[in-house]
């Protein structure tokens, strides 16, 4: 089921143009992927944003809702996911493109406390 997540979560992170959203179990899918070079420079308010329209996108996948209706609930997700993150975990996310483990913890809280679906 991790495998079915994290292809769910590749999906949408090449249609965004490699951002990283949901926190998910492996890092696998991502050791090929090249991580958008605008991260390394991104503000905190930009990496909110591309994390709350992956968060829609994958949430949509998993729910069949309609992405707009998850506009609230995963800007919920991201400011709370990227308001726990510390440097190191934020410069992780730069580099890589994806929440490291510390990191992915903390999406995984931030997911439950926006009633947001968690990964199966």
């Amino acid at each position: 089921m991790k495998t079915r997540f994290n292809l769910l979560i590749a999906t949408g992170l090449l249609a965004l143009g490699a951002t990283a959203a949901l926190a998910s179990g492996s890092s696998a899918p991502f050791e090929q992927y090249q991580p958008d070079p605008a991260l390394k420079t991104a503000s905190k308010a930009n990496l909110e944003g591309r994390v709350r329209h992956a968060c829609a996108v994958v949430q949509a996948r998993m729910t069949s809702a309609p992405e707009a209706s998850l506009e609230r609930p995963c800007g919920c997700y991201a400011k709370q996911t990227l308001r726990s993150l510390d440097e190191s975990e934020i410069e992780a996310y730069r580099t890589t493109g994806y929440f490291n483990d510390s990191a992915r913890a903390k999406a995984l809280s931030a997911l439950d406390a926006c009633k947001l679906q968690r990964p199966v």
